[in-house]
């Protein structure tokens, strides 16, 4: 069993000045660790780095298992998630020896694993192997990091346990005795939710009030099974096994109805051997407190998908691309504006897409082989597979020069959902169609992003964005919600990509919730696509 130094609370959260979405939970545990110890197993400890302005930082720590290789820490990292960030961690393992400072020598050190907070959460259940310094794989080494999220909302419940008549398993005192509590997943496997402090000599516990998320404790299933055990504290790690029992949490609600809500802590060994065996003692819930809400990390850790689409101006405003005054000439040294704006929209949404690849379509261009002006085109020449590869567009790239540019575009709204990257030099003229489409566009899973590339006058694109005041249909329905945001790229020509994607993507998390909340689709399951047909080419004029 693993060591318990004192009840596993959360930690500090990692912050930053962006609103924040909500808060996340990650659980970590290894197996198959190195063993850096002569005598005994190594004492391993998982550190929490952050990355800030390109340098690591510690966040926080889990504690210290005594002589385990295959540790399941109890701490609970607790983060601010933001949408529209990647932010970067890196977990550490070491092996502790006593005060030493961690870090101290080399061979404390047992790997680690650099991933991003959108990668785990997407994943729900993140698995990767430890490496050592310059990539050395740590032996057969692994570590494993849930996440689970919590509301911003309180999104939690608070449960308060005591217990009666324990087996004392000490000989010279009374027991020492904690309790750990397991959720039971749909593959049998076991889920740490929580481990009480230890409360020394004491047969009658009262162990300290905890709060956890719905989604930790049961996976918001009332009648999962939990698993909990009652120890007696070792301060080598060795624990004594006092006792068992299973319960749900739809058994612990009974409390609110002034229900005594108690269970049998049963030792299966003592039950099978003892004709008169009852009990190792009583473990009696004293309090309960709730709260439900459902958030847009409920959305995607249940199986919900940010799929993402690139519809790119191919009119003539743009310039040839061979041209090095055209927005499309690909610089060998640096990315052009389009592939700027591509890079820091994409970088976010590929780490909630399976595939990690993203739907490039074109319009206004003339195609081959018959160069007719086409105002929907797959950027790859394959209307079968419009997909490309990753955030930069992996082979798109060099289909450009293939195409000539005509003098009128459209403003495309795709038929395919979530996440539409419009990328445009233009402005829209047909501003009543274009509206009457957002309208209806607001009542389907869909979040519209313009980004106005080069010097044109956009300030009719503002009008989109529905900022300064409701948008409404040229016969005056509004919006069931704002899906359009607009930003014209050159407020971000100095500023980093994490810049532009901030200010793009903050409200996305909020329309994806007020999108569910509407159709009263529940998060917990995977969400169908519920997409149709809804926007059709609106004529436009192009800028010179």
């Amino acid at each position: 069993m693993n060591d318990v130094l004192e009840a596993t609370s959360p930690a500090t959260s990692l912050s930053g000045p962006a609103a924040c979405v909500c808060k996340v939970e990650l659980r970590v545990s290894c197996k198959s660790l190195l063993d850096r110890d002569t005598l005994n197993k190594s004492d391993p400890c998982v550190i929490l780095m952050v990355q800030t302005n390109g340098q690591w930082t510690e966040l926080d720590r889990t504690e210290v298992i005594k002589s385990n290789l295959h540790p399941v820490f109890g701490k609970v990292f607790l983060l601010d998630y933001y949408f529209e960030e990647v932010q970067k961690l890196r977990f550490e393992v070491y092996d502790i020896h006593g005060t030493h400072s961690i870090g101290t020598r080399d061979d404390d050190f047992l790997g680690g694993v650099e991933c991003t907070l959108g990668q785990i959460v997407a994943q729900k259940k993140m698995v990767k192997p430890l490496l050592l310094k310059y990539g050395k794989y740590a032996g057969k080494s692994t570590i494993t990091v849930h996440a689970e999220e919590i509301s911003g909302n309180n999104g939690y419940v608070e449960l308060s346990f005591q217990a009666k008549k324990l087996d004392d398993k000490d000989l010279f005192s009374k027991s020492d005795p904690f309790m750990e509590i397991y959720r039971i997943n749909d593959d049998e496997t076991e889920q740490l939710v929580h481990r009480t402090e230890v409360i020394k000599n004491n047969l009658n516990p009262v162990w300290e009030p905890f709060k956890v998320s719905l989604i930790s404790l049961c996976s918001c299933d009332e009648d999962r099974k939990l698993k909990c055990l009652v120890w007696d504290h070792d301060s080598r790690g060795k624990h004594d096994f006092i006792g068992e029992f299973y319960a749900t949490f739809r058994e612990m609600q009974k409390i609110s109805s002034g229900n005594k809500v108690s269970w049998d802590c049963v030792n299966p060994k003592y039950k099978q051997k003892k004709r008169n065996y009852k009990n190792s003692g009583v473990v009696i819930l004293t309090d309960l407190k709730l709260h439900r809400v459902y958030s847009f990390l409920d959305y995607i850790m249940g199986g919900c998908q940010i799929h993402f689409t690139v519809a790119i101006d191919f009119t003539a405003s743009n310039g040839d691309p061979r041209n090095s005054c055209s927005l499309h000439y690909i610089n060998p040294y640096q990315p052009n504006e389009y592939l700027k704006a591509l890079i820091a929209v994409g970088e976010i949404c590929q780490d909630y897409d399976s595939d990690k690849r993203f739907s490039a379509l074109g319009f206004g261009a003339r195609i081959p082989p018959n160069y007719e002006v086409s105002h929907d085109f797959a950027i790859n020449f394959n209307p079968e597979d419009d997909e490309c590869e990753g955030k930069e567009g992996g082979g798109c790239k060099i289909t450009l020069n293939s195409l000539q540019m005509p003098p009128l575009y459209a403003l495309i709204l795709l038929q395919r959902y979530h996440i539409l990257l419009i990328l445009t030099d233009g402005v829209v003229t047909d501003m009543a169609d274009t509206r009457e489409a957002i309208v209806r566009g607001s009542y389907q899973p869909l979040s519209i992003i313009i980004v106005g590339v080069g010097n044109a006058d956009f300030t009719d694109m503002q009008i989109l964005d529905g900022d300064d005041g409701v948008l409404r249909s040229p016969k005056g329905e509004p919006v069931l919600r704002d899906i359009v945001q607009f930003v014209p790229f050159r407020d971000f020509k100095t500023a980093s990509p994490a810049a532009l994607a901030k200010c793009v993507l903050a409200e996305v998390p909020k329309q994806v919730v007020e999108y569910y909340s509407h159709k009263a689709i529940s998060p917990m399951v995977p969400v169908r696509d519920l997409m149709t047909p809804i926007m059709s080419p609106v004529a436009t004029t192009p800028t010179e």
